[in-house]
Order: C-alpha cells, then sequence, then structure tokens
C-alpha cells in the first residue's frame, strides 16, 4: 500500500506489473562481447549513435519437467543495421513466428526444438530498455551458479538449459510459485506471521551470503525476486475484519533475477537496487560492493514483518529523509565524502519538515523499533538484526555470515530446511 514504487535508474516495471528477472541498463557494459558488437555495429557509418532495445518477456509452463520458459524479445530502437536485421525478421515473423512487435507467436499445444511443449501461460509483461548482450551475462551468472552449485543446496534459482528459438533467447527455470510480494498483495498486505519471517530471513541470508562467498552481488533484492518454491496456503476467516487471509503453507524460497548481479573486479554502475531497497552508499554515489545487499534484506525483511515498505518514496533527497526519521542522522563522514552535496547544508541534511514532503515524511516515519508488533523476546530479536542491516556505514554492516549466527535464528539450529550449506567455492569470471 502507499505510493507507488519507483525502481531502479534504468527503466523497470512499476510495482503493480507482473514480478520478474529484470536487467540494469549498465551491466553489459562490462562485457568485452559489448564493445565489440558496438565497434561492429558502428564501423561503417561515421556516426556514433547510442542505442537501445525494447526487452519483453513471456512465462510458459511446459511439458518437460513442467519447466518455466522465460522467453526474450529484443526489438531494435535507432540503429541503422539493426533496424535492417529488425526488418528482415519482421518480414519472416509476420508468416510464421513473430507478432508486429517482435514477440513470438504462440498457442497451447506448440513444441519447441522438439522437445518442449508449452501447456500454459504464467504471466507477461514488459521490462525496461536494455541492450542486446545483457540476456547472454545472466545467462553466463546462471551458467557458474550451477556449475559450483549442482544440487541447488544454496536456494538461488536452478536455471535448466537455454537457447536462441529464431532469434528469440529462452531460458528454463525450475517451476516455482508466486512471488512473496504478490503472495503479500493477494493477501491483502496482511504481515507473515513471525516464525516465517524467521525462516525466510534465514533463507535468503544463506541464498545471498553464496553469491557473496563467491564474489558476486545481486544488486536488486526484493521481495518480488524472492519466489516461493511452492505458494499453495490455508485459508482462515478473520471474523474481526470479516474477510479471508491466506497462511502459505510451505515458506521455501528461491532467489531470482540475476540480471544485475556484478562479480567483485567487474564495472559497478553508479546507482543499482530498485529504488525502496537502495542502500544510502548507492544513494550518495559513494561506491558499492556486497553490504548493499545486506540493506536490501534489512529493508525485505522488515517489509515481510510488517507488510509494507519502509521507505516508501520516488525522490532521493525525500529518501534520505525517512532514513534519518526512522534511523538517525546520516554519519558526518558520509556526508563528506559524497559527490552530492546539493542534498546538504553545513554537514546536515538540507530538508524543510513545514512542506507537504516534509509532513508526509514526519506523519509516515517514525523510528525504527515503534513499528514492533510485539514486545516478545524474538520480536526484539528481530529489529536488532534489522538495525544491525541498515547500519549506515557498509563497513559496520552486519555480514550474512554473522546474520546467520543471530540469536533471531536460534530456533532454527535443528532444521535440517536450514542447514548451512557449504558455499564457499570461488565462482568469479
Amino acid at each position: 500500500p502507499g505510493r507507488e514504487r519507483q525502481h531502479c535508474s534504468s527503466p523497470k516495471p512499476q510495482r503493480s506489473e507482473s514480478s520478474g528477472p529484470s536487467l540494469s541498463l549498465p551491466h553489459p557494459l562490462r562485457s568485452p562481447l559489448f564493445w565489440s558488437s558496438l565497434l561492429h555495429w558502428f564501423g561503417g557509418g561515421g556516426c556514433f549513435r547510442f542505442f537501445f532495445f525494447f526487452f519483453s518477456f513471456f512465462f510458459f509452463c511446459c511439458k518437460e519437467k513442467q519447466t518455466v520458459f522465460f522467453f526474450s524479445e529484443l526489438v531494435c530502437c535507432i540503429l541503422t543495421c539493426s533496424l535492417q536485421r529488425s526488418r528482415q525478421s519482421s518480414r519472416r515473423a509476420k508468416s510464421v513466428e513473430d507478432d508486429d512487435e517482435g514477440h513470438l507467436i504462440y498457442r497451447v499445444g506448440d513444441w519447441l526444438q522438439e522437445r518442449y511443449e508449452i501447456i500454459s501461460t504464467l504471466g507477461e509483461g514488459t521490462f525496461g530498455r536494455v541492450v542486446q548482450c545483457a540476456a547472454r551475462l545472466e545467462i553466463n551468472v546462471l551458467e557458474k551458479l550451477n556449475e559450483k552449485d549442482p544440487e541447488n543446496k544454496n536456494l538461488c534459482v536452478q536455471m535448466f538449459d537455454w537457447f536462441d528459438y529464431h532469434g528469440h533467447m529462452c531460458i528454463s527455470f525450475e517451476l516455482l510459485g508466486l512471488s512473496t510480494f504478490d503472495f503479500l498483495k493477494d493477501n491483502n498486505y496482511l504481515p507473515y506471521p513471525i516464525h516465517q519471517v524467521r525462516h525466510m530471513a534465514y533463507q535468503v541470508c544463506q541464498a545471498v551470503k553464496f553469491l557473496h562467498d563467491n564474489k558476486l552481488t545481486h544488486t536488486d533484492l526484493k521481495p518480488e525476486n524472492i519466489l516461493f518454491v511452492n505458494s499453495d496456503y490455508e485459508l482462515t476467516y478473520n471474523l474481526e475484519k470479516k474477510r479471508d487471509e491466506r497462511s502459505v503453507k510451505s515458506t521455501a524460497i528461491r532467489v531470482v533475477d540475476f540480471g544485475s548481479a556484478t562479480f567483485d573486479h567487474e564495472h559497478h554502475s553508479t546507482i543499482v537496487s530498485t529504488r525502496h531497497y537502495r542502500a544510502p552508499e548507492v544513494l550518495l554515489e559513494l561506491g558499492w560492493t556486497q553490504p548493499c545487499d545486506v540493506w536490501s534484506i534489512g529493508c525485505i525483511v522488515f517489509e515481510y514483518y510488517v507488510g509494507f515498505t519502509l521507505f516508501q518514496t520516488h525522490d532521493n533527497r525525500e529518501h534520505l529523509a525517512m532514513m534519518e526519521r526512522i534511523l538517525g542522522p546520516i554519519p558526518s563522514r558520509m556526508i563528506r565524502k559524497t559527490r552530492k552535496q546539493k542534498y546538504f547544508y553545513h554537514g546536515r541534511l538540507d530538508w524543510d519538515e513545514n512542506t507537504s514532503a516534509g509532513r508526509y515524511v514526519r506523519e509516515n516515519c517514525k523510528p525504527l523499533r515503534r513499528y514492533l508488533t510485539s514486545e516478545a523476546e524474538d520480536h526484539h530479536h528481530l529489529f536488532d538484526l534489522i538495525e544491525s542491516m541498515l547500519e549506515y556505514e557498509p563497513s559496520k554492516r552486519i555480514t550474512l555470515a554473522e546474520a546467520l549466527k543471530h540469536p533471531f535464528f536460534d530456533m532454527l539450529k535443528t532444521e535440517p530446511s536450514t542447514k548451512v550449506w557449504d558455499s564457499s567455492r570461488d565462482i568469479s569470471r
């Protein structure tokens, strides 16, 4: 609930759209393939043009192993040589495989590669603008993860297969349930019970620790990118609120969407993460590493507990004001180091509480501990963990190895489903 969410700097789907894999625009700039492609494309033109492609997706449920297909369509907008290729594919598409917008025309019962039968459409939508090789980079990350975790013990989505089907990039994933956000939304934003928050938070920490141990930062963690393995639920009727309420039967989850994932040695885009889960070092352009994921997890766990977003804003200055209202003053060291001095005046956040924005922050935000819904010990343990994850200074922020040992998770130690698996193998490329 509340104001509509704004996603990260590259255009991305609004919160009301179907969730799914998203790709960050700067991500392909790290690839030599991208630059060699640019040289090839611009070689004969003599005129430097920057260009984008529209990126669309479809999810299918397919017969073989009930695999999920992720179909990405790349439609050129500007570049001349790609326009020529687009026209050629358009002539082919209208009679055979594509519609006028370049999307794959499919029907239930169609077979792909003489191997996969389309059974039903699971969802569809349009994502932001991305350059052409971004999809291949995501596949590269997924292949590395599969290589180092073939038994899928570290709770990242498993890619079964990928192939190019007449110009349409197809990725076959394990079939999963709803995202943790979609379940929350469909349940009228009823918060998850604390025992479910505990298990979900532990698994997210475990999965992302596996990435961090292997020199990889996810950069776009959010409830939409955490999916239930099975989102079946039990239904009860709340007499007081006069409505049905859902309780998910199993809180087993998978982390998905590695389109923006970044290895330590690769180019780091200035702005990453969806707005509401964006760490202060990213907002202030101080550089980022793995701790930015930890901040995102803190925001996610809070959202599971209360049912709404901690930082519901679209504006950097307002975002910083919310942080100060909830977490206290931004450290002076970070203020001194940032290039974003326009947000500060005499070493303090330049913020007028008497404006409409100021009143909004004052009325809708409060110190973190005031969001507690119970004085029980495990609730206080949870907020101690969230506070540690929402530490302003990245160097002081709790690591996920430390988080997994936090007292909040003590009740899970004997559960085999939350066993900490070995994730120390290096997969950096």
